[in-house]
């Protein structure tokens, strides 16, 4: 299990700073202050401390604690690294500024092997597993709270629920079969089998219900409310709806629909579009009326990296790499799709004067020759740390991880599933946002609506963490024939630049489980 870091004053200091100029970043590392007094690492992690959750205070610490968690390096930008690679729409200069470097090769190629990333962000969400289990076996919750605490410590616990679901969501749906982890290992019980995907997704479920009725709002700004364990719920029902080996059998493909609306309306008109789309993205667009999941960072707290990870290079001041590049055909989707798309300038970086020494740096399409890896692609721009004059390696710029607009493009598709009469309705609130209107693809069959909404998902959320998962949603063959095949085939394809993707289903639909758990793990192999 991952070790605690424990903070010395100046640190602590530094924080408090932070938290009175910020009063947005409310979930950092407020349960460091209270263990400060201690160094002893040979004891035993906080967060296995039970008295922890005796009191209110300290289970507000503990639960700063999780949502901490899913902020480390390998929960956050690993994590981002590994589900946009694993897409089928992304390369990446990581490794090598050559088409052929080992992560193009591999993970981005859809061809994974075992690799570090993938390892990493195994780890850190079974860590955030670990603290949300102590906290569910840890708390007590009362079904009608008549007192401050208690209602505080239901809200505690049913983010426990939430965080654990959302884990246990991200992991099935990148690995398949996994060990289903409810409760702390032991002396006794170190070792845990993979549990069927089936099994995980039954408890994923159980967990976002416990999650939406436990959650009452009492945290207050920068904490998902309820209506994030909705949005999980739908998103878990639309993936039942099309992978019958998933069902219970309970219900049909078209009773999945159903409940996966169900949920989705639940959310719908508790949140509002901001303005301006591009702004989203930066420090001015953190915690809008449009969040619904924000992972809320701080520059001196959690040491985040996103910006030296996906800012484009030289792109400002300091030390930064430009991780993700869109595919070149990807792009010229999006342009031929809506030409004059404001999204357009918020989502990728093909232009820009170097902050060093002023030289410009164009890529596709600003430089459209396409003769060379290193600008034969645009990079992706939602990451980057916006101000060029930004020198520190760390940036505390939040990480949306659900936003209203997901949930209209999902009653959109849902909705065209079940041929309720809705679905123009909810793709028309996305697209008026930025000026624009459902092009002729919406006003054609089901199946030209189905093909339409896919693409806008990629259109307006490229990069946020659902592609990978939307992309196989569907099956193998609507991922082979509407992602892999396209991007292969397509007229401007160079195999100097572009990545030829994998068509092997046992490789493209889901990663293999990470080595350190086969070598650490007696029960699997």
């Amino acid at each position: 299990m991952q070790e605690f870091l424990y903070l010395g004053l100046t640190q602590v200091f530094k924080i408090f700073k932070t938290l009175i100029m910020k009063n947005f970043k409310i979930i950092l590392f407020s349960v460091f202050i209270i263990i400060t007094n201690s160094c002893n690492l040979d004891e035993d992690p906080i967060f296995l401390d039970e008295t922890l959750y005796d009191s209110p205070q300290s289970a507000i610490a503990a639960l700063n604690g999780i949502y901490e968690s899913l902020t480390s390096y390998g929960a956050q930008e690993q994590r981002i690294f590994v589900v946009n690679g694993y897409s089928g729409m992304f390369t990446t200069g990581k490794q090598g500024n050559r088409v052929n470097n080992i992560n193009n090769n591999t993970l981005f190629s859809l061809k994974p092997v075992y690799d570090r990333d993938s390892e990493s962000m195994w780890g850190a969400l079974y860590t955030s597993i670990a603290r949300c289990n102590t906290a569910i076996a840890n708390i007590a919750t009362v079904a009608t709270p008549s007192s401050a605490d208690e209602t505080t410590l239901n809200d505690i616990a049913g983010h426990a629920y939430f965080v654990r679901a959302w884990s246990y969501f991200s992991l099935v749906r990148l690995f398949g079969d996994i060990p289903l982890w409810l409760t702390l290992p032991n002396s006794e019980n170190l070792n845990k089998a993979k549990s069927p995907a089936k099994e995980v997704y039954e408890q994923i479920i159980l967990d976002a219900k416990m999650a939406g009725s436990l959650m009452n709002g009492d945290r207050g700004i920068g904490y998902p409310k309820q209506y994030a364990a909705n949005m999980l719920l739908a998103k878990v029902y639309m993936t039942l709806a099309t992978n019958t080996s998933l069902q219970d059998g309970s219900t049909s493909d078209m009773g999945y629909w159903q409940m996966a609306y169900d949920e989705a309306k639940k959310v719908y008109g508790n949140y509002s579009l901001h303005s301006n789309y591009s702004e989203l993205f930066t420090l001015q667009g953190e915690n809008s009326s449009e969040s619904i999941f924000e992972l809320q960072v701080s520059q001196d707290a959690a040491n985040s990296q996103m910006g030296r990870n996906y800012t484009p290079f030289k792109f400002k001041a300091g030390n930064h790499f430009g991780w993700l590049r869109v595919s070149a055909d990807f792009y010229n989707e999006h342009v031929n799709t809506y030409p004059n798309d404001p999204r357009i300038e918020g989502t990728y970086l093909s232009e820009y004067s170097r902050a060093d020494n002023g030289n410009p740096v164009r890529v596709y399409p600003a430089n459209a020759s396409r003769s060379r890896f290193a600008i034969a692609h645009p990079y992706l721009f939602k990451f980057a740390v916006k101000d060029k004059t930004h020198s520190n390696q760390y940036d505390s710029k939040n990480v949306i991880v659900y936003r209203y607009s997901d949930i209209l493009i999902m009653l959109a598709e849902i909705s065209n599933e079940l041929g309720n009469g809705e679905q123009l309705g909810y793709v028309s609130e996305v697209l008026n946002r930025v000026g624009l209107t459902p092009h002729a693809g919406y006003l054609g069959s089901q199946e030209d609506f189905r093909d339409a909404i896919m693409n806008e998902y990629r259109f307006e959320l490229l990069g946020e963490g659902e592609d990978s998962h939307n992309n196989r949603r569907r099956g193998y063959n609507y991922f082979l024939n509407n992602t892999i095949l396209k991007h292969n085939t397509n007229p401007i394809f160079k195999a100097s630049v572009d990545l030829q993707l994998g068509t092997d289903e046992s490789q493209v639909m889901q990663l293999p489980i990470p080595l350190i758990e086969i070598n650490t793990n007696e029960l699997i192999n």
